[in-house]
């Protein structure tokens, strides 16, 4: 009988975390669960342990900290039984960019940013290694909508569809699976922590089908999965547009738009 793999989920203390870490441990996987709230990761693994017979460590950290960070990086690499990263812990942006301080910038980059990509390395090359292995980074349509007026989330969304990509690229190959997520609005406590009212907005997804539909995209193993999109058609042609840009791209001169005219 083969062993499942571990799953380490980040954020793994609320919402779409929480979720997953229920989902993975219904199939029977063993967990590490990551978030700063000890109390509720202690009562979640609890819950799990009763409910399914598993494993579960739990590992309090703040991932906008260097040595919490360092800490899961080197349980990541060294820890052989995990097999599945789930990228989860993000930050949202209230307010325009104007209104943001530096401290705000530095927390959302450094979690969305840095210590997403940072946590996809230390577990990338053991992975490889194997010949097996997932990394799950949770995005949003947020990275397609500069008109949304969040410059700074959906920068660093764009980034991580961007970087799913290129490691879908690089590690498809060598066995490893890199499944970026695109949400939309969800019923989670992010809206809460960034100061805005979900109830506000007009149309906003369950965590549960969130999470469900991305299981589906993760069991067929999708590149790309966008729960809330309908004309499936859509990303399709909008890949297919961006790989002709490519192609059209020539660099020995500038497009004759750009020359001097005489």
């Amino acid at each position: 009988m083969t062993t499942l793999p571990t799953v380490l989920i980040t954020g793994a203390s609320s919402g779409i975390g929480a979720t997953y870490a229920k989902r993975f441990a219904a199939r029977g996987h063993d967990l590490v669960l990551v978030a700063r709230d000890q109390q509720r990761l202690d009562a979640l693994a609890a819950q799990l342990r009763e409910q399914h017979g598993i494993t579960v460590d739990v590992l309090q950290a703040d991932l906008t900290n260097a040595n919490d960070l360092s800490a899961v990086e080197a349980r990541l690499r060294d820890d052989a039984h995990i097999g599945v990263l789930i990228n989860n812990a993000g930050l949202a942006q209230s307010g325009g960019f104007v209104e943001q301080s530096a401290e705000a910038i530095d927390r959302l980059v450094a979690l969305n940013v840095v210590a997403l990509t940072r946590l996809a390395a230390a577990a990338a090359p053991r992975f490889a290694q194997a010949g097996a292995g997932s990394i799950v980074n949770i995005g949003s349509v947020v990275g397609f909508a500069p008109e949304f007026g969040m410059s700074i989330y959906g920068a660093s969304k764009a980034f991580v569809l961007f970087l799913s990509q290129g490691l879908h690229v690089e590690l498809a190959a060598k066995g490893v699976y890199v499944q970026a997520v695109l949400p939309a609005a969800t019923r989670t406590e992010i809206w809460e922590r960034a100061g805005i009212d979900v109830n506000s907005l007009s149309e906003v997804m369950d965590v549960n089908e969130l999470v469900d539909a991305a299981l589906i995209g993760y069991d067929r193993r999708e590149p790309v999965t966008i729960p809330p999109l309908h004309a499936e058609p859509r990303w399709a042609a909008l890949d297919q547009a961006r790989q002709g840009l490519l192609s059209d791209i020539r660099q020995a001169h500038a497009a004759e738009r750009y020359q001097p005219q005489a």
